[in-house]
């Protein structure tokens, strides 16, 4: 299976292997979590296979061949139509270097992009129909899926690490990553809600995966409500949700809301009015960890949209 170099020194984020594991028994272990289903169809098929199974989020798409077989699939908020957010290109990240996407095999991958050399199969409770591919300069043909570039990134089936990861800065992706429902919606997990304090003041926030843990990101309110869309959804993603939204003691759970958007997800809103997450928000580093800064605030729309993004004091 893959391994990626990761920023272990920033957010202990690195999924290399231990040198001692051979590749022999990480094969044993990957073979022995694949489902049957995956497992017969990876062998039957000449293109790509995405197959649909159940898990913890609900059911979602998972890679039905090749090396990653039975790992789930994802996508990211910042491709979107022909805009391709997740690229292949090498930035240098604390000493490290790294791309957002790249093949299976290439140590500087942080999200291998799931290709295919034919037509991708729709395995079981998978759309034919929903199923495309995208032409990646220089790797290859990748899978797509109701419009969404498909993305690896666990290294054992059934074990997902990727849900929810928020990558503003470090490395710098700009984007939030979800799983995939059968339908091609992004499937999150049920939204969490705190504080933090920015500049003296306590403000909105939700609970993203970052690195080795969770990470409280500010939210943001903005002045044309559940207007933003396409390239201001890309630089603002919405904030969405599964089910009732949890919080944290000193939050009123009365204030908390859904509005439906158009790509068929729920946004959560607060007082009644929408919540974005920043793709640039900004991140600090200090004795107690990672922190975000709120850096959003105040920010303007971009064109052609209108109008500013604010924090939400509490």
């Amino acid at each position: 299976m893959h391994s990626t170099a990761r920023l272990s020194a920033l957010f202990g984020r690195r999924r290399a292997r231990a040198a001692a594991v051979s590749v022999g028994v990480l094969a044993a272990v990957c073979a022995a979590t694949v489902p049957a289903g995956i497992a017969s169809a990876q062998k039957a098929a000449s293109g790509s296979v995405v197959a649909a199974v159940k898990g913890e989020f609900g059911t979602m798409l998972v890679a039905g061949s090749g090396q990653g077989a039975g790992t789930a699939l994802y996508s990211i908020t910042a491709d979107y139509g022909s805009h391709i957010g997740c690229t292949t290109k090498i930035v240098k990240v604390v000493g490290s270097s790294m791309s957002c996407t790249g093949s299976l095999s290439a140590s500087t991958t942080e999200w291998p992009a799931y290709l295919t050399t034919g037509k991708p199969v729709a395995g079981a409770g998978v759309s034919q129909k929903l199923l495309g591919t995208v032409n990646i300069p220089g790797l290859g043909t990748q899978v797509t899926y109701n419009g969404h570039p498909l993305y690896l990134f666990d290294e054992i089936a059934g074990i997902i690490t990727g849900e929810n990861w928020d990558e503003p800065t470090l490395p710098p992706w700009h984007g939030n990553w979800y799983l995939v429902n059968a339908k091609g919606a992004f499937l999150p997990r049920t939204a969490l809600f705190g504080t933090v304090t920015i500049k003296g003041k306590s403000v909105l926030a939700a609970y993203m995966t970052a690195g080795g843990g969770y990470v409280l990101f500010p939210v943001y309110t903005y002045s044309g409500g559940s207007a933003c869309q396409s390239i201001c959804s890309d630089t603002w993603p919405p904030v969405i949700s599964q089910g009732t939204a949890g919080i944290t003691a000193g939050l009123s759970a009365g204030k908390f809301g859904t509005v439906a958007r158009g790509d068929g997800t729920e946004q959560v809103t607060y007082g009644g009015k929408p919540l974005y997450f920043d793709s640039n928000e900004g991140l600090a580093i200090g004795a107690s960890g990672v922190a975000a800064t709120g850096s959003g605030n105040g920010a303007k729309a971009p064109t052609p949209y209108k109008g500013t993004f604010s924090l939400v004091k509490v």
